[in-house]
């Protein structure tokens, strides 16, 4: 039995700890195997970052086939706000929704129709476009298109871009995470929960049609 932890472009599989086995040991093995500090990246699991190294892994709903990602290890992680800002702008409940919508609107915007694309760029070409020449020109040897014109994207080119959207995906993931709702914001956090679902639905999506690639 074991775990699957994303990491870049990397997939790193783990044996899966007891239940009672605290994340902290799970870090650890983690870090031994990337040779990254253990507290220089974040770990996050359906959607959430792990925060409490002390908890066990079954608190976390960490089980057999379970995926994780790694974030951090020298990379920059978002920006906490800065106390002057907290102590010039009491944060109230509707600042708070404001922001996760703010943050929401920013992957609808820019991040989906990138994700869109890149599924679109996976999708094999459709059979119209694979009609053979028709009788007239059968007997013509087909004129190879130019590289530029071809529309096809090379694989390493479609790899990058799967890096960087799902590293992008996974950084708002942390930055909803990052906005705490208080104890009586019961829509505050429904909000978020409601924001974390749909951006993790993406980053699923976009990990899916690439595993549908890699594996045709």
């Amino acid at each position: 039995m074991s775990i699957v932890v994303k990491w870049g472009r990397e997939r790193l599989h783990f044996a899966l700890p007891p239940p009672s086995a605290k994340l902290g040991q799970l870090r650890h093995e983690i870090a031994e195997y990337t040779q990254l500090p253990e507290h220089s990246f974040k770990l996050i699991h359906a959607g959430a970052v792990m925060k409490d190294d002390s908890v066990p892994i079954s608190a976390y709903g960490i089980k057999p086939g379970s995926k994780l990602a790694l974030v951090g290890g020298g990379e920059p992680l978002p920006p906490a706000p800065s106390k002057t800002s907290k102590e010039k702008t009491p944060r109230t409940e509707e600042s708070t929704i404001s922001q996760i919508r703010t943050e929401l609107d920013k992957v609808r915007s820019s991040l989906r129709p990138d994700v869109d694309s890149f599924l679109v760029a996976l999708a094999p070409m459709s059979p119209a476009a694979q009609v053979g020449p028709s009788p007239a020109i059968a007997a013509l040897p087909p004129k190879p298109a130019p590289a530029a014109s071809s529309g096809v994207r090379p694989h390493a080119d479609l790899a990058q871009e799967h890096v960087r959207l799902g590293e992008l995906l996974l950084q708002s993931l942390l930055r909803l995470d990052a906005i705490s709702a208080e104890g009586e914001w019961e829509e505050a956090r429904r909000a978020r929960k409601s924001a974390v679902k749909e951006v993790q639905a993406l980053l699923d999506r976009l990990d899916g049609g690439w595993r549908a690639r890699v594996k045709s």
